[in-house]
């Protein structure tokens, strides 16, 4: 058996499979590639049957998000390491080389991200995740290369491997042991944000997540639910409340999360500036649902929680009010 699983997380992909598939059985000799299929309506399996046969197929029950998905596929995945790649990704010649080198190597490293690039301009960095993320006090995540909506060019200004605090889940490299310790990702996430609750319980339990450059990969990005859908406004809003409940330190609960919710107050209202009405209302109704959702949460948190997860205070304040855009600005290399 070999020792990494691609693993690829499809629903209603059946273009993108033909499109990414390619270059991950291309430059992927080292893993055995499955497609984990969420109960696809479209061609999607036919498709991988009758052009890719070298692909394994696990067929889900339900479009279960991207959670649910995962941990209902990966209980048939047997390989030593998970790659969970999205469907819109392309790969590069010797990818998986670096990762299987530190997994190897660094048996405390748990977690790995490679460098995301965008596919649509790829000199830049990708918005998803860039070169590694981190989370500030009140549970905003940014990354470098990639503070809110400022993406930077790829200068080769973070071709350095580091520690970080959350992967892509774009691409995301993690150990069976340590999926399977920690319950893989929270079902009721849904999608977006369990990868950073995932990472957040890792470093909780003293797990080492890792960024290297010498992996690349290209991410289109908003190929299941664009940016314009308020859809994934809602789910953003309401599962990063969900991950501060899970995850933060007894004593920073309840002033973290109140702050928090007036900062989304003040995100509503710039959208009603914007005359983005549809997207204030998915704040408020994300709301309601951290609310319904809470007390089963918060029966999920750790006995323990560390105290060191940020290293900033507020990336909102020093984007918005200090005008800081870039990473490296901000930090002036003092972060890592």
């Amino acid at each position: 058996m070999k020792k990494i699983a691609v693993v690829i997380l499809n629903w209603n992909g059946s273009n993108l499979l033909e499109q990414f598939l390619p270059s991950v059985i291309a430059f992927s000799d080292e893993a055995t590639i499955y497609v984990a299929d969420n109960a696809s309506t479209d061609t999607s399996i036919e498709v991988i049957q009758n052009q890719f046969p070298t692909v394994k197929i696990i067929q889900n029950t339900g479009n279960f998000g991207f959670a649910k998905g995962y941990n209902e596929a990966l209980k048939f995945v047997e390989e030593e390491y998970y790659a969970l790649v999205n469907s819109d990704i392309e790969v590069t010649e010797n990818w998986l080389v670096p990762i299987l080198q530190i997994f190897e190597n660094q048996p405390a490293t748990a977690i790995i991200q490679p460098k995301l690039l965008d596919f649509k301009k790829k000199t830049h960095f990708e918005y998803a995740g860039g070169a590694g993320g981190f989370i500030d006090k009140f549970g905003y995540p940014f990354c470098r290369g990639r503070i809110f909506d400022t993406i930077e060019e790829d200068l080769h200004q973070y071709d350095d491997e580091i520690e970080i605090f959350w992967a892509t889940g774009a691409c995301f490299f993690i150990r069976k042991d340590v999926y399977r310790k920690l319950n893989g990702f929270d079902d009721d996430f849904f999608a977006h944000q369990e990868e950073i609750d995932l990472c957040w319980r890792a470093f909780n339990l003293g797990y080492t997540i890792k960024y290297t450059p010498k992996s690349i990969v290209y991410h289109v990005g908003g190929a299941t639910l664009n940016d314009g859908n308020p859809r994934k406004t809602f789910l953003n809003f309401r599962n990063s409340l969900l991950m501060l409940t899970k995850n933060l330190p007894k004593n920073q609960l309840f002033p973290v999360i109140f702050m928090r919710l007036c900062l989304d107050g003040l995100a509503g209202i710039q959208f009603i500036l914007k005359g983005k009405f549809k997207h204030c209302w998915a704040i408020i109704k994300s709301h309601f649902a951290f609310y319904t959702l809470v007390n089963q949460i918060y029966k999920k948190r750790n006995a323990k929680q560390n105290p060191n997860y940020y290293k900033i205070n507020s990336i909102v304040f020093r984007y918005f009010i200090k005008n800081g855009k870039v990473f490296a600005k901000i930090f002036n290399n003092s972060l890592v």
